[in-house]
């Protein structure tokens, strides 16, 4: 038998719609707040930074919603991505334990960020606008939808946390390759950024920070809007044609995980593979452990406060519950880019909060321990957040190991390395070290979330 087998869908076997959670919660999710009067927001709150479409889904309980044809089609570049069976790491790790990756890869970015991009960019489209502007970390976000508007000649400004603008500049200019803007944040073109500025030139920003600065100009300029990454629902639920996918193609393999795993920073890709599976268990199916992985310099789940907070710093956004470290709150410039948030997205966070998911949290220099590893055995080299989900799952098959338990283990690697090399220079140089957060400045931080009533 080979040593490596992959599980592909023909591109028929794209699903059809997309999966949201939120019909199948026992308890319904907190609803946003207006940041003034602490009422659920309305349409109107949200229209100035979003397509009414968008809007729509946000608060969306249907259980099921269409995929516009238009972006199936977009999808079919590189969907379904394959699942793969990683036989050469189970060899190499000795386990009983099957492990399958889900490889989002595959897309033309390089992440799983397309799936929710591609559609973004089309309902703006739709609804006449011709500039969006964001806020990315690492780099894939901001690359996914700079490839995105390419596809429908729209204009994309993406505001880059700055200690990642300067680790990463192929990021920046894979974002100017598509036709995009690229500029560092904190920036001085944005009040908000001027203010950070002002108080600490030398900021290495935050994806709080570089949010205010996005959202900053949405609401300043009626014919541009806003689009994210991670976080809201509406990004949940496009991130849901990976689960969709992974189900089936599991049934193509003969086998049902009975541990799923995914990174979390603001958990788009965590959702988009763990939600269709978790929807099965809450309608009767059988339970399975599902594991949310996050860096421990930046522990949002494991030891952020679940409260109403900002989703930025400037205090421009609506107010979530969630798990928040504080909207303050910059952590240390690890290299896992994109899992330097402070927040958590509200689903993911009512998950935890129902005992329905579990969290872990990691330190770097483990993580790229277990990315090396992987690349030695399979070939691919991972995203550092995506080294997470791969620690996890090293670490659940040795788990096994000890055990004598012949379970299933599947992840979602969410993206390659290929534009995070300095990270992997570092490593092996010895310089990259595992940092903390400064204690005092959480605490700081979570002194200041806002006082909500329950």
């Amino acid at each position: 038998m080979s040593d490596q087998i992959k599980y592909v869908l023909d591109e028929e076997n794209i699903p059809k719609s997309w999966y949201n959670l939120n019909a199948d919660f026992p308890t319904p999710v907190p609803a946003v707040l207006h940041p003034g009067t602490h009422q659920p927001v309305g349409p109107s709150d949200l229209e100035p930074l979003f397509p009414m479409e968008l809007i729509l889904q946000e608060v969306a309980t249907d259980r099921y919603i269409d995929i516009p044809a238009p972006v199936r089609d977009i999808f079919r570049m590189w969907r379904p991505s394959p699942l793969v069976r990683a036989r050469r790491l189970e060899q190499a790790l000795g386990t009983p334990a099957k492990i399958y990756y889900k490889y989002e890869g595959v897309s033309p970015a390089g992440s799983h960020k397309p799936n929710t991009a591609v559609p973004q960019a089309w309902y703006n489209k739709q609804a006449g606008i011709k500039k969006l502007s964001t806020e990315t970390g690492a780099g894939q976000w901001g690359s996914s939808l700079a490839f995105a508007g390419s596809l429908f000649d729209l204009d994309v400004l993406v505001f880059q946390v700055r200690v990642s603008f300067d680790q990463k500049p192929y990021r920046r200019a894979l974002m100017e390759t598509y036709g995009a803007r690229c500029i560092a944040s904190p920036s001085t073109e944005t009040d908000s950024g001027r203010a950070i500025l002002a108080q600490n030139p030398d900021s290495p920003g935050s994806l709080g920070i570089a949010i205010s600065e996005a959202v900053e100009v949405a609401a300043k300029n009626p014919d541009i809007k806003y689009a994210l990454g991670s976080v809201l629902n509406h990004v949940m639920l496009h991130q849901t044609i990976i689960g969709q996918e992974a189900i089936a193609q599991c049934e193509m393999a003969g086998d049902d995980p009975d541990v799923i795993i995914g990174c979390a920073g603001g958990g788009s890709n965590f959702a988009g593979l763990a939600f269709p599976f978790l929807g099965l268990q809450l309608r009767g199916g059988r339970s399975r452990r599902i594991i949310a992985v996050e860096p421990a310099a930046c522990p949002t789940l494991t030891r952020g406060t679940y409260a109403y907070d900002f989703g930025d710093t400037a205090h421009l956004t609506p107010l979530v519950k969630m798990h928040t470290l504080g909207s303050t709150f910059i952590p240390p410039g690890f290299h896992a880019g994109g899992l330097r948030y402070h927040g958590m997205s509200g689903m993911v966070s009512h998950a935890y909060e129902l005992g329905l998911i579990e969290a872990r949290a990691y330190k770097q220099v483990g993580c790229f321990e277990a990315g090396v590893q992987f690349a030695r055995t399979e070939g691919i080299v991972p995203a550092p957040e995506s080294t997470h989900a791969v620690r996890c799952a090293i670490d659940e098959a040795l788990r096994c190991k000890a055990e004598g338990k012949a379970e299933t283990i599947l992840f979602n690697l969410s993206g390659h390395g290929h534009f995070d090399m300095q990270a992997y220079i570092n490593y092996f140089e010895g310089k990259l070290v595992d940092q903390d957060y400064d204690e005092a400045d959480l605490e700081t931080a979570l002194a200041a979330l806002p006082a909500v009533a329950a």
